[in-house]
């Protein structure tokens, strides 16, 4: 078989993408002698298109799925997406506006018939481009949180905690999006710090001609909203001012003074106008003080009749106006820049209005209770653990959530309005009339019980997405089907922080509810994509890279291997091309090196005797760096179980071994080292695979043809065994030793294939004697010797052990002393660093054990180093 000089991406991971999904070899099946492994997906919205931060999620959910695969495990990956309520109408509207329609002139069934036609056309894409970057989900399964099972779930879950009476309907204050028109939860509000102005307004005394009381705000066009001034009844400077009234500017409407402690005597000038329909504090001071609620703004953020001035203007240019009147009536007594935090719509990213709303809620004190413990108590694990006490902090201050919102697309309330003002909560709007005709009214017909408009938060069937996608019945059943009782709880989910809450929480929270049992039992919070000036990678910034240009240019295998690179669990990723070309050249390097392996001439007459030491050396290195990368996974390091992986292919493999065995120029290898790295090959194969799935399952068939079930994507993951790590230790002080041989030759602008000897001052000769044909080999030497000093020599030291390489009468001693004088500081500043962790009593105790000895090993080698180099010295004068 002709292997290509270069490999090429776009030759292979469509070809093997197709073999993959034609053989099904992502399909999983109940299997009981089969222990499951399971992902959900956390459903990207269907407006959603790949961008970089799935990317990494989704490969590093392909990483545990397909090495899970390999363990054995029955490994299933469910994808699905979201409906995305917001976001989507959004989109419908505007699409919707470009051909001239407005929403307003549509009925609800005439605009949801235009949004699941967006949803069929649009909703699918990036389930599709996932595809590119090799996610091995398991299609069939593909799930949407519309789809008609897992509508019925939702709606009989809102029905079942109605009756449990842990949803309730109020008005309260609520998050309003005035672009979006509708209701959020706190967590769906993004507070941002943006350049504001505080407004210093003269409220004249009622009464008191010429008295006026001064007011900071940064929100003048409430004024007008305003029932009451507060003081604090400690505050000196408003004494006089007790029971009095003051008059609203512009409207000229008399308001009480009234006193609380709640006043920051040092804010502004020290008062507080209250308006208790827009702000969420005032709402609790009105409540306190039973004052009367005036909300002045429409649902869009314009001023209603109620502001008796500006009627129909938007808040922002009203805001400019009455500051302007109130200038020309001379109330305005001064301006200043202010820096404030104010609330944005996560979807719309309109500036959030606390308003006063007729709203559906649930109830959150008791229900959160076991998913809070849970997590407490380590059942289920968040990685990296420092998220564990932002869940605390959310979880003690939980509020009850708001779980309706002023839109058609989604998920509608299954409640139903009678003609005498009461409702009844039913699944249908049958099964609402029966209760409506027993408890009301029975002359009561379908057509006078009007559904209510609001549909339900998207995180309400989201909640539910890692039950629901097994069975979408248990819910009213209790009694969960084959698959649910197979499948969960899942195993690992992968998402961000930014959603512990949103979402994590609240599947834990459904899950104790209607499983009685946690819905995974890891967490891994990836970081946040950034670019290089540490911005959010994003299309408004125009800094993120298009996810397909870069498998285009670098291959998935180079895109998922360099996210990858640099990507510790929580912590965020600092995007550079420089990764995806390194994970390219990764790639290329792992195709070189099978080329020259198969370009190999095999004797099998030739006796292997002579790489016994090296593939001896190998295979415990491989076995040491097994364990080090199965104990990365364990932990979720999975950024590190990368590193390690690349250190043992591209150094330990690429570098070492196949020079150590490769037979020189044109001539053979034997049968039973060529062999030996075969197989070494399709085990480095084997852990490559979950990082690098398309070029492992490529070479594996190249190596030898193969069948459907003897894939790579089904081998077995390699078997952890014993290793000496004596043996790697004294191969690396000989790797060490050819590396100072290479770098003399090249300080002195010799050829490498110029022999030279080495006397080596050691007290154990046979560590190198063991290594000897790979010494000699590697560093090109003429002879290797033992001795305590050579004269007229050039001099390095590795560990303890001076080592010598005779050049006659061409040695500057004043260079040569130079040079071991400057490796000396160095090993000091390196010991010094050594010697100060050790001395830190937090890390000594804190660390584990095996660290500590590895630092006590550091300070052994250099102490020793130290030790040799100062001889050496000595010996030059």
């Amino acid at each position: 078989m002709s292997i290509a000089s270069k490999y090429d991406p776009s030759n292979t991971e469509a070809k093997w993408y197709e073999y993959w999904m034609e053989h099904k070899l992502f399909a999983s099946k109940i299997d009981p002698n089969k222990e499951p492994y399971t992902i959900v997906i956390p459903p990207p919205n269907v407006t959603g298109v790949l961008h970089m931060g799935h990317m990494l999620n989704n490969t590093i959910q392909d990483v545990l799925i397909r090495r899970a695969r390999m363990q054995g495990k029955n490994a299933c990956w469910v994808p699905g997406t979201d409906h995305a309520s917001i976001a989507t109408e959004t989109k419908v509207v505007q699409l919707l506006k470009e051909k001239g329609i407005e929403k307003k002139d549509l009925s609800r069934e005439e605009f949801l018939k235009h949004a699941w036609e967006w949803k069929e056309k649009y909703g699918g894409i990036i389930l599709e481009q996932l595809k590119k970057l090799g996610a091995s989900c398991d299609w069939d399964r593909t799930a949407f949180t519309m789809d008609e099972g897992l509508s019925d779930a939702v709606i009989s879950v809102f029905v079942d905690l109605y009756k449990k009476g842990k949803i309730y309907r109020g008005i309260r204050m609520v998050n309003w999006d005035p672009k979006g028109q509708t209701a959020l939860s706190d967590d769906e509000v993004i507070t941002k710090e943006i350049a504001s102005k505080l407004y210093y307004i003269n409220y004249q005394i009622e009464g008191s001609e010429g008295q006026y009381l001064t007011i900071a705000t940064t929100r003048p066009e409430t004024i007008m909203a305003d029932v009451a001034i507060c003081i604090n009844p400690n505050d000196p400077r408003f004494t006089h001012l007790k029971g009095k009234k003051a008059i609203i500017p512009l409207i000229n409407r008399a308001i009480p003074i009234i006193e609380d402690e709640y006043v920051d005597m040092e804010f502004g000038t020290g008062c507080l106008k209250v308006t208790p329909a827009h702000d969420i504090n005032d709402y609790e001071l009105g409540i306190k003080h039973k004052l009367e609620v005036i909300d002045i703004l429409n649902d869009n953020g314009t001023l209603n009749e109620k502001a008796q001035i500006l009627v129909g203007e938007d808040r922002f240019i009203a805001r400019k106006k009455i500051a302007k009147l109130l200038e020309e009536v001379g109330q305005l007594e001064k301006v200043e820049d202010y820096k404030s935090n104010v609330g944005h719509s996560e979807r719309t990213d309109a500036v959030i209005e606390p308003k006063l709303s007729l709203q559906w809620f649930l109830k959150m004190d008791e229900i959160t209770k076991p998913a809070f413990s849970s997590v407490m108590e380590d059942l289920i694990q968040l990685h990296p653990p420092k998220f564990k006490n932002m869940y605390r902090v959310w979880m003690e201050n939980v509020r009850d959530w708001c779980i309706s919102r002023q839109l058609w697309w989604g998920h509608q309330i299954p409640a139903y309005h009678l003609p005498n003002g009461e409702f009844v909560v039913a699944k249908t709007k049958e099964e609402a009339l029966k209760i409506a005709q027993t408890e009301y009214d029975s002359s009561y017909t379908l057509d006078d019980l009007k559904q209510d408009e609001d549909v339900l938060d998207t995180w309400f069937s989201s909640w539910l997405w890692p039950i629901s996608v097994f069975d979408t019945d248990v819910f009213t059943t209790g009694k969960p089907n084959e698959e649910l009782k197979y499948y969960y709880p899942t195993n690992d989910l992968v998402t961000a922080p930014e959603i512990l809450f949103f979402w994590v929480a609240r599947m834990i929270i459904a899950g104790y509810e209607y499983m009685g049992e946690k819905p995974f039992k890891n967490v891994y919070l990836t970081g946040i994509v950034r670019d290089k000036l540490g911005r959010k990678m994003s299309k408004s910034l125009g800094n993120s890279p298009d996810p397909l240009e870069l498998i285009a240019q670098y291959g998935a295998d180079g895109v998922r291997t360099g996210m990858l690179f640099s990507s510790p669990a929580g912590n965020d990723l600092p995007y550079d091309d420089k990764l995806v070309e390194q994970g390219r050249n990764f790639a290329n390097k792992i195709w070189n090196a099978f080329r020259l392996v198969k370009g190999w001439e095999i004797d099998s007459n030739l006796g292997g005797a002579a790489n016994t030491s090296s593939i001896h050396w190998f295979e415990n290195r491989f076995n040491q760096a097994l364990a080090e990368i199965n104990d990365h996974f364990e932990k979720f390091r999975i950024s590190d179980a990368l590193m390690a992986t690349y250190k043992l292919v591209w150094g330990d493999f690429c570098s070492w071994y196949l020079e150590m065995i490769k037979p020189e120029y044109q001539k053979p290898i034997d049968q039973a080292t060529y062999n030996k790295t075969i197989e070494i090959f399709e085990d480095i194969l084997k852990i490559l695979h979950p990082f690098m799935p398309f070029i492992s399952e490529e070479i594996w068939h190249q190596i030898q043809d193969r069948k459907v079930e003897d894939s790579l994507i089904l081998a077995k993951w390699p078997e952890a065994k014993p290793f000496d790590s004596k043996i790697t230790e004294e191969a690396n002080q000989v790797f060490e030793v050819v590396s100072q041989v290479r770098n003399l030759r090249a300080s002195k602008g010799m050829s490498p294939k110029e022999a030279l000897d080495l006397t080596i001052n050691t007290k154990r000769p046979e560590l190198y004697q063991r290594f000897e044909s790979v010494l000699v080999k590697l560093a090109n030497l003429s002879s290797l010797n033992f001795a305590a000093k050579v004269e007229n020599a050039m001099s390095f030291v590795v560990k303890a052990d001076e080592c010598f390489v005779p050049m006659g009468d061409s040695i500057n001693v004043e260079e040569e002393k130079a040079n071991l004088q400057k490796e000396l500081e160095y090993t000091k500043g390196f010991l010094n660093s050594v010697m100060k962790k050790l001395s830190n009593e937090r890390f000594v105790a804190g660390a584990p054990s095996q660290v500590v000895e590895n630092e006590k090993k550091k300070q052994a080698d250099a102490e020793a180093k130290i030790k040799a180099l100062e001889e050496s010295l000595a010996k030059l004068g």
